[in-house]
C-alpha cells in the first residue's frame, strides 16, 4: 500500500464504518506457488500514530454520542501455537477466513482497559501488539467550544426514537446547512461509497485499437479477455448502510429492483441458508468498506433488445474502497469472491495467442450482422485458449438476442490465475429447483399498482431485514418526511472551501474542483445521508454526493487532464461519494493539521515519481465494444427511432436509420434488407397508434410480434430478425416510474443533452448536374453575407453554368428553411446560397432530408478556427465576430453596434456549439455532407489572445452560462442578471475597442479568404471533391475467406495456355475473358458451408502472401475453372476447406459461381475435359476475409 492511500488521522472514524476498517486496509493478492495459488488478505501498514482516545471537544461539551466500536486483529500464523487450529474446520470457513482478516464487533459498554492508552498505528515499522491488552476505538464526535445544536442518542432506542426525531425536525426547520459557515476550523471528510469502471474513451480508432491489441498478445505482452454483455442496468451494492445504486441515483424503484433481485440470487443460491448469509455479506461489505457492481437485468424496468426470460443479476466489477481510492478486482479476483458468496458470474474467455485472438476477431466479423448468443458463444468457446462458462446461461435467462462482447487488455498471466482460481473455488451444488424463494419480483410488481412508493415498500419488505433492515435511503426519517432529501446546492461549495481531512478528500476536492473549472456539463447532486441523521449537528453534518456525468465527451476531456496532471483520480461512472462537513476546536484543528502536513510530506517524500498515479496508461486502458446488428435494430433503429418517427415522420426517421447502419458500416445488402423492414415498420406502427408515440419503455410489446411476424417470411428475414416470438408480457407487472426518469433512475428529470456522435455521409462526392445548397454552421460576424454578394458578383462565379442565387435570412419573412425548400423545388438544378446562420443540428437534418427528397446536396461553410476542447471555434475567433458586428451600422437584422446585447447575442450563438471540439465538429459535418468548405480567417503566427480580452470573455462566458441556468432563453436585459448583462457589455466594447489594431491584425484578408473558398466552391460544384477520411471502421462483417490472386497474372497464365493448346484455345475463343474475369480467388472457407470458427481460423495469415500452384485447367459448356494446390506461410501449410480447390474462371449466364465445385464430378462422367498444366504455374495471392 502507498503512503498516499493512507488514512491520514483517526478522526476519519466518525464518518463511516469503513473507516476503521481503513487502518487496516484489505486487498486480496495471488500467492503463487509452483503448486499452490490462494487468495490471502494483505496487512497494510497503519496509519500515522494517532493516540485512540484523542477527542476533540472537551468533557463539559455537548456532543452525540456513537456506538462504540472496537476492533482486534486475527492472529496470523506465526502467532498461533501448533495444535490451535481445529482440524476439523469446513473449507467454506477457510475461503471466509482468506477474504476477511478483521473482525469488527459493536459492543454495548466501555471495555477496560489497564495500562497506558494504547497507540493505534506505527511509523513505517511493523506494528507492535501489547500483551494482554485489546485494541479500543473509542467513536468520538467533532466539535467547537460555541453553542452547537446536538442530539443525544440514548442507548435505550424506544426513548431515543421520540427525543431524536423531534431534535431532527428543530434542526431541519433551522436549515443547519444555511447556517453552517466555513472557517478555519471547517473540515470535510469524504469517502468513495460506490463507483464503477472508469469510462476510458480510445483516441485510436477502431482498427488501432483492434491492432494494437493483437500486437500486445502476439508478443507476449498481454491477454485478451472478453466478455458477454448482458442487456441490463447498471446497479451498484454496498452493504445495507453503505446503499444501493444505480447508474446516477439511488432511493428509488431502481434500486429496490435491484436489491430485491440480488436477495433473490442468495435465496436461489443458499437455501434456507440465505437470511444468514445475507446478514454476513452485508456485514462483510461494511466492514471492508466494499462495493460490488452488478448488470441488473430484469422485464420491470423497461425494454432494451429483449425482455429477459428471468429477472437476474451478473457480478461486473468488485472494488475495494476503504483506503481512498478505488481497488477494482481483477477477473479471477471476482470469480473468486463470486463463488465464495455463490453470486452470478459472467462468460469470460481468454485469447493468449496470436492464432487465437486474430480468430477471435474474424469470429466476430463473420456473426457481427447476424450473431445470436448460440453461435456467438459456440464459435468463442472453439477459438478461445480459455472459456469460463457463466453461472447465468445466457441462452436460458435472458435469450437469444445478445446486445454485445467487451473485449479488454489484461495481465498475461490471466490464463494462469482463472485457471488457478477454478482448481481453488469450484461451483457449489445448487439445489435451486427445490427452493421455495417466495413470490416473484414479477409477482410483486402486479400486485402492487397503485403508485412507485407502493411498489417500493413490496420490494424491500419481501426482500428481510437480514438484506434490507430499514428503508432509510428511499423513505428518509420519521423527523425529515417533510423535508425535500435534496440538499442545498451549497453543499459543494463548502466542501470545497472546507480544509481536507485526508489525502482522499484532497483527491476528490481536486477532482470537483476541476470539474467544475472546466464548465463540464456534469451535475454534483448533494442529499441528506439518513443513515448518518443520529450524528448529525449544526457543528457536524453528512451528505451523500452523486457526480452525475451528462455527456461521454466529458470522460475524454478529463482523460486529456490526467495526462497533464498524473496525480488526478480517475473519473469513474456511477460515482456516489459520503461527505462529512465538521468543525473543530483551535486546538484540536492545529493538532488535526499538523498531522495532514507530515502525511503529504511523506506522501511526496516516498513517492518520488509520483507521476504514475492515476496515469490513464493507454495499453492498460485498452477496451473495445462489439455489438451485434440484431440487438442494434431493436434498439438504436426502433425503440431510439421513435420518437423521431412519430414527431418528425418517416422522411426522417428514414434519414436517421441510414445515418446509423453507415456509421455502423453495415454492408450494402443488410442496408437494404432492413430499409425494406424498418419502412414497412414504420407504416404499420403509425397506422395503429395515429399521432400518439408509442412509448419506448414498452415498445417491444408492438416490436417483437412485428419482428415475428416479418421473420416468418423468409430464411433470410429470419436472419436479419435473428430470434423473435418469445415475447414476455410486461403489462402487468411493469414497475410504476413517477416523475419521468430514465432508465438510469435520476433522482429528479435532467435537461436533455445531445450526445455527440459520427453521422455518416448522405453521398461521398457531389454530382456535377444535381443541385447544391450552400450554407453556413457559422457566428454572426462569420463574414457568410459578405462572401455571399462577393460570390454573386463575380463573372464566371462558380464555373459552370448552373444559375447561382442567394436568399439572406434577414430580409425573408416567414420560415427562412421553409423558403429554401420552396426554392429548390421550384429550381432544383440551381445554386443557392443560404446567407443564414444554421448553427444547429435540427437546421443540418432538415437539409439532409431537403436534398434527399429534391435529389439535391448541401455543402457546409465554416470559418477556419482551432477551436477549444469543448467548442469548435476559439476565443480568437469569437473575439473577431463580436468586433465585426460591433463596427455594424444600419444592419437588416439590427445586430450591430446599437444593440445593447450584442455581446449576449454572440455568446448565444457561440454556446449552440458547445459540447463539440473541432474535430467532432468537422468530422459531423464531413459524415452528413459528404463536403465541406473551409474560410480562412485568422492568421495562423499571430501573437496570442491579450489577457484582458480572454477575461472579458470568459466572464461573459460565466455569466451567460449563469444566465441560462436560471433564466433559459430569456433576454440578457431582463431577469436578475440584467445589471451584470449591462456592465459587461459596456467593458466588453471598451476592450474591444483598446484591442481593435490587434484584432485587425490577426485576420487573413478577406480577399484572401473570398478567393479560398471559391477556389474550394467550383471544385465541389463540378463533382471533383472527395470527402476526407473519418477513419472508418474497415472491417466488417466476414462471408468467407480465399486467397485473393492477380487477375492479370491469372489471364496471362490462360493466354499461354491457349497457345499450346487447341482444345483451350477453342474454349476461350468466345469467352471473352477479358470482360467476364474481374476478380480471382481461391475460397479457403464459407461461413455457410463450413461455419464460423473455420473461416475465423484464417485470421492469423490475414494479409499474408500464399503462394498457389495452378495444376490444371477444367472446362465444360457451362463454367471453367483452374485446380489449385496452395502453399505454406513460415513453414504452415495453408488448406482449404473445400474438397477441390480452385479458382472459378468463368460461368455460362445463369449458372451460380459455386456451380464450379462441380466440375470433378462432371469430369467422372465425361462431362467436362480436363488440361493438366506441367509443370505447375504458381501465382502469388493474399490472404483476405470478404
Amino acid at each position: 500500500m502507498s503512503v498516499s492511500q493512507r488514512i491520514a488521522c483517526v478522526y476519519a472514524l466518525t464518518t463511516c464504518p469503513c473507516s476503521s476498517a481503513s487502518l487496516l486496509p484489505r486487498s486480496f493478492v495471488f500467492s503463487r506457488s509452483p503448486l499452490s495459488i490462494s487468495l490471502a488478505p494483505i496487512h497494510h501498514v497503519r496509519p500515522l500514530q494517532l493516540i485512540c482516545s484523542l477527542s476533540i471537544m472537551s468533557h463539559n461539551e455537548r456532543r452525540v454520542v456513537h456506538r462504540e466500536q472496537w476492533w482486534e486483529e486475527k492472529p496470523n500464523s506465526s502467532n498461533v501455537p501448533q495444535g490451535a487450529g481445529n482440524a476439523s474446520t469446513s473449507t467454506a470457513e477457510t475461503v471466509t477466513d482468506r477474504f476477511g482478516a478483521m473482525s469488527i464487533a459493536k459492543q454495548s459498554a466501555q471495555y477496560p482497559v489497564s495500562g497506558a492508552p494504547v497507540q493505534v498505528g506505527v511509523g513505517l515499522g511493523k506494528p507492535v501488539p501489547i500483551h494482554g491488552q485489546r485494541a479500543i476505538l473509542q467513536l468520538k464526535s467533532y466539535g467547537t467550544a460555541s453553542e452547537a445544536t446536538t442530539v443525544e442518542v440514548p442507548t435505550d432506542q424506544t426513548a431515543a426514537a421520540g427525543k431524536s426525531n423531534a431534535g431532527l425536525s428543530k434542526l431541519f426547520k433551522s436549515n443547519i446547512l444555511e447556517n453552517f459557515n466555513v472557517d478555519s476550523t471547517t473540515y470535510s471528510l469524504a469517502q468513495v461509497r460506490a463507483t464503477f469502471y472508469p469510462k476510458f474513451e480510445n483516441e485510436k480508432s477502431d482498427q488501432e485499437v483492434r491492432t494494437r491489441m493483437i500486437e500486445m498478445v502476439s508478443k507476449g505482452l498481454a491477454t485478451l479477455e472478453v466478455s458477454l454483455k448482458h442487456s441490463g442496468s447498471l446497479f451498484m451494492y454496498a452493504g445495507y448502510e453503505g446503499g444501493a445504486y444505480a447508474k446516477n441515483s439511488y432511493g428509488n424503484i431502481y434500486t429496490a429492483v435491484g436489491v430485491f433481485v440480488l436477495g433473490r440470487m442468495f435465496r436461489e443460491a443458499w437455501g434456507a441458508e440465505a437470511s444468514k448469509k445475507q446478514a454476513e455479506f452485508n456485514d462483510f461489505l461494511e466492514k471492508n468498506c466494499m462495493c460490488i457492481s452488478m448488470e441488473l437485468v430484469t422485464a420491470v424496468l423497461g425494454d432494451h433488445g429483449q425482455r429477459p426470460r428471468d429477472d437476474y443479476v451478473v457480478v461486473t466489477a468488485v472494488t475495494e474502497l476503504g483506503n481512498g481510492k478505488p481497488k477494482f478486482y481483477s477477473t479471477p479476483e471476482i470469480i473468486a469472491f463470486c463463488r465464495k458468496w455463490r453470486l452470478p458470474t459472467n462468460h469470460v474467455w481468454l485469447f493468449s495467442t496470436r492464432k487465437s485472438v486474430t480468430s477471435f476477431f474474424a469470429a466476430y466479423d463473420a456473426l457481427c450482422e447476424e450473431g445470436t448468443a448460440t453461435p456467438v458463444c459456440k464459435a468463442l468457446d472453439e477459438v478461445a485458449d480459455v472459456s469460463v462458462p457463466g453461472t447465468k446461461d445466457h441462452i436460458k435467462v435472458q435469450g437469444e438476442i445478445l446486445e454485445g462482447l467487451v473485449a479488454r487488455i489484461v495481465s498475461h498471466e490471466s490464463s494462469k490465475h482463472i485457471e488457478q482460481v477454478l482448481r481453488d473455488f469450484p461451483l457449489s451444488p445448487s439445489d435451486e429447483a427445490s427452493l421455495d424463494v417466495g413470490p416473484s419480483l414479477r409477482e410483486i410488481c402486479a400486485a402492487n399498482r397503485s403508485d412507485e412508493k407502493q411498489q417500493i415498500k413490496a420490494l424491500l419488505d419481501s426482500v428481510g431485514t437480514s438484506l434490507c433492515p430499514d428503508h432509510l435511503d428511499w423513505f428518509g426519517n420519521e423527523a425529515t418526511d417533510l423535508h425535500s432529501k435534496n440538499a442545498d446546492r451549497s453543499v459543494v461549495s463548502k466542501f470545497l472551501q472546507a480544509q481536507p481531512a485526508d489525502f482522499a478528500t484532497t483527491k476528490l476536492q481536486e477532482m470537483v474542483r476541476l470539474m467544475r473549472e472546466r464548465h463540464y456539463p456534469a451535475a454534483f447532486k448533494c442529499y441528506h445521508n439518513f443513515h448518518k441523521i443520529g450524528s448529525v449537528s449544526s457543528d457536524n453534518l453528512h451528505f451523500k454526493m452523486v457526480i452525475h456525468v451528462h455527456s461521454d465527451s466529458v470522460f475524454r476531456r478529463y482523460q486529456k487532464e490526467m495526462r497533464n496532471k498524473p496525480g488526478l483520480w480517475p473519473l469513474y461512472r456511477g460515482f456516489f461519494v459520503d461527505m462529512n462537513l465538521f468543525k473543530a476546536n483551535k486546538e484540536k484543528a492545529n493538532e488535526i493539521a499538523r498531522a495532514c502536513n507530515d502525511l503529504i510530506k511523506n506522501v511526496t517524500d516516498s513517492n518520488g515519481t509520483s507521476g504514475k498515479e492515476g496515469l490513464a496508461d493507454e495499453d492498460a486502458n485498452l477496451m473495445s465494444k462489439l455489438k451485434f446488428l440484431t440487438y442494434k435494430l431493436r434498439t438504436f433503429l426502433i425503440r431510439n427511432g421513435l420518437s423521431i418517427l412519430f414527431k418528425q415522420g418517416p422522411a426522417a426517421y428514414k434519414t436517421y436509420y441510414l445515418r446509423q447502419m453507415k456509421t455502423w458500416n453495415t454492408s450494402p445488402e443488410k442496408q437494404r434488407q432492413l430499409s425494406r423492414m424498418l419502412d414497412e415498420w414504420a407504416v404499420y406502427i403509425r397506422r395503429k397508434y395515429g399521432h400518439k408515440q408509442l412509448s419506448s419503455s414498452s415498445y417491444l410489446s408492438e416490436a417483437e410480434p412485428f419482428l415475428e411476424q416479418y421473420a416468418k417470411r423468409s430464411p433470410q428475414n429470419q436472419a436479419l430478425i435473428g430470434s423473435a416470438g418469445n415475447l414476455v408480457r410486461t403489462e402487468d407487472f411493469m414497475a410504476i416510474v413517477e416523475g419521468g426518469r430514465d432508465e438510469e433512475g435520476d433522482l429528479e428529470p435532467e435537461k436533455e443533452v445531445a450526445t455527440t456522435t459520427n453521422i455518416p455521409s448522405v453521398e461521398d462526392t457531389i454530382a456535377k448536374n444535381e443541385g447544391l445548397i450552400v450554407f453556413f454552421p457559422g457566428i454572426p460576424g462569420c463574414a457568410k453575407s459578405a462572401l455571399c454578394k462577393e460570390i454573386m458578383n463575380r463573372t464566371g462565379r462558380l464555373g459552370n453554368d448552373r444559375p447561382v442565387h442567394s436568399l439572406m435570412g434577414d430580409l425573408i419573412k416567414g420560415k427562412y428553411w421553409d423558403k429554401v425548400d420552396e426554392h429548390c423545388r421550384k429550381k432544383p438544378s440551381c445554386i443557392l446560397l443560404a446567407d443564414k446562420n444554421a448553427p444547429n443540428e435540427e437546421v443540418w437534418l432538415r437539409l439532409e432530408q431537403m436534398c434527399r427528397k429534391i435529389k439535391s446536396s448541401a455543402v457546409p461553410v465554416i470559418p477556419d478556427s482551432e477551436g477549444t476542447e469543448t467548442n469548435p471555434f476559439s476565443l480568437d475567433a469569437l473575439a473577431v465576430f463580436i468586433s465585426r458586428v460591433l463596427q455594424r451600422v444600419n444592419h437588416p437584422g439590427n445586430l450591430d453596434k446599437n444593440s445593447p446585447n450584442a455581446g449576449y447575442v454572440l455568446l448565444m450563438f457561440y454556446n449552440l456549439y458547445d459540447g463539440k471540439n473541432r474535430k467532432e465538429f468537422e468530422a459531423d459535418l464531413v459524415e452528413r455532407f459528404g463536403s465541406l468548405v473551409k474560410m480562412p480567417l485568422l492568421k495562423p503566427d499571430r501573437s496570442p489572445l491579450p489577457e484582458p480580452l480572454k477575461s472579458i470573455l470568459d466572464e461573459g462566458i460565466d455569466l451567460f452560462k449563469l444566465h441560462r441556468i436560471r433564466h433559459g432563453r430569456l433576454e440578457s436585459t431582463k431577469g436578475s442578471y440584467a445589471n451584470d448583462w449591462a456592465k459587461w457589455e459596456k467593458q466588453l466594447r471598451k476592450i474591444l475597442f483598446a484591442n481593435a489594431e490587434y484584432l485587425h491584425s490577426i485576420q487573413v484578408p478577406f480577399e484572401y479568404a473570398v478567393e479560398q473558398v471559391l477556389e474550394q466552391l467550383r471544385t465541389v460544384a463540378k463533382g471533383d471533391y472527395r470527402a476526407p477520411s473519418t477513419e472508418k471502421r474497415r472491417f466488417g462483417n466476414i462471408v468467407f475467406a480465399a486467397v485473393s490472386l492477380p487477375v492479370i497474372e491469372v489471364q496471362s497464365l490462360l493466354d499461354n495456355l491457349a497457345g499450346k493448346n487447341t482444345e483451350v484455345e477453342a474454349f476461350l475463343r468466345d469467352k471473352t475473358m477479358e470482360n467476364s474475369l474481374k476478380e480471382a480467388h481461391v475460397t479457403l472457407a464459407h461461413k455457410r458451408s463450413h461455419g464460423v470458427t473455420a473461416v475465423a481460423s484464417y485470421g492469423p495469415f490475414i494479409d499474408w502472401s500464399v503462394p498457389v500452384d495452378m495444376t490444371s485447367l477444367l472446362f465444360s459448356d457451362k463454367m471453367a475453372a483452374l485446380e489449385a494446390r496452395l502453399g505454406s506461410v513460415d513453414g504452415e501449410m495453408i488448406s482449404s476447406k473445400n474438397e477441390w480447390p480452385h479458382v472459378t474462371l468463368w460461368t455460362d449466364e445463369g449458372v451460380a459461381a459455386k456451380e464450379a465445385n462441380m466440375l470433378p464430378q462432371l469430369l467422372s462422367e465425361g462431362k467436362a475435359t480436363r488440361v493438366n498444366i506441367d509443370p505447375p504455374i504458381t501465382i502469388t495471392g493474399v490472404l483476405e476475409f470478404y
